[in-house]
């Protein structure tokens, strides 16, 4: 077993790197190919839902989760999904085959699915749709992230509340998302770290977030208005209770930050993170002992699902 440890050396940009594989409604083609209608609706409106998958030692890990998650979207935004999970698989293989073969890459792959409600005549009635419609884009997996995290809250917007666009809904639409990482880069950071509308804190702009206090995970919880990362709950009900690890989810104020000795990011493509620093608070050593605690736990833990699922091998 390889276990990728935190500092690793980025390779530099090689075919193997920036070809996308694409697959529209089961036509391979390159993704710089053109292959959708200017008239979809996910072009548009952003009318559409999307799940990333990464593998780890060539199995695409957690499958079955990131699929549920994206039925969930799709009921929310009563849009019928034109691929069954076992189609789903299928179209994922032959994509990352058709990858494989073109660059030679051997290695780990980004997957990303993206369903939209279709094309059809202008307009915002979602009846106008003909039918959805499906691209799937592979890419070789990001290198792991060289260094800790440097994260600032927006200030000039906030998380979607989810009465309005709920962040649970994993979207085609990820403007608030966008204009708080442009904001942040403004400032100097790496990324955004969003608060509510009640001025609590919610997630980074694709991760979730975690502290640490103690021997004690803390986190926001998913009323808070967040997604609900994959990682997250993967790490925070498995991982780190078996690395002895207490976990509470709970509303945090900015103003609490100074209490805690850690922090880090969690997603599918960044794994376990560690966050340097969040607007004035630094952690000047990161990553402490917690973070490196659970970054190897997630490691071991994600190749042992590899070895329990050899059927999703792509």
């Amino acid at each position: 077993m390889t276990i990728v440890r935190f500092g690793a050396i980025k390779t530099p940009m090689d075919k193997r790197t920036s070809y996308i594989q694409a697959n529209s409604n089961g036509r391979l083609h390159p993704a710089d190919e053109p292959a959708v209608s200017p008239l979809n609706r996910g072009y548009l409106y952003g009318d559409a839902v999307y799940e990333v998958w990464r593998t780890h030692a060539g199995v695409l890990f957690a499958f079955a989760e990131h699929w549920a998650r994206l039925e969930r979207s799709a009921s929310a935004l009563h849009l019928a999904l034109p691929l069954t999970a076992t189609q789903c698989r299928e179209e994922i293989a032959r994509t990352a085959a058709a990858f494989r073969s073109r660059t030679g890459e051997s290695g780990e792959l980004y997957v990303r699915l993206q369903v939209t409600r279709g094309a059809g005549p202008i307009g915002l009635d979602p009846g106008l749709a003909d039918r959805p419609d499906w691209t799937l884009l592979v890419q070789r997996a990001p290198a792991p992230v060289s260094r800790a995290l440097r994260l600032a809250i927006p200030r000039a917007l906030r998380r979607n509340p989810a009465e309005c666009l709920n962040p649970a809904w994993k979207t085609g639409n990820y403007l608030n998302n966008l204009l708080g990482v442009g904001e942040a880069r403004r400032c100097g950071a790496d990324d955004a770290l969003f608060l509510n509308q009640a001025g609590d804190l919610t997630e980074v702009s694709a991760a979730s977030l975690v502290l640490v206090e103690g021997t004690r995970l803390i986190t926001p919880r998913l009323e808070d208005g967040l997604l609900a990362g994959i990682t997250r709950s993967l790490l925070l009900t498995q991982v780190a209770p078996a690395a002895g690890l207490a976990v509470e989810e709970r509303s945090i104020r900015p103003a609490e930050l100074g209490c805690f000795s850690e922090a880090m990011a969690l997603s599918t493509t960044k794994d376990v993170v560690p966050v340097a620093a969040i607007d004035g608070k630094e952690w000047p050593e990161a990553p402490g002992p917690v973070t490196r605690r659970l970054m190897t736990a997630w490691q071991k833990w994600v190749y042992g699902y590899a070895q329990r699922n050899p059927g999703l091998r792509v």
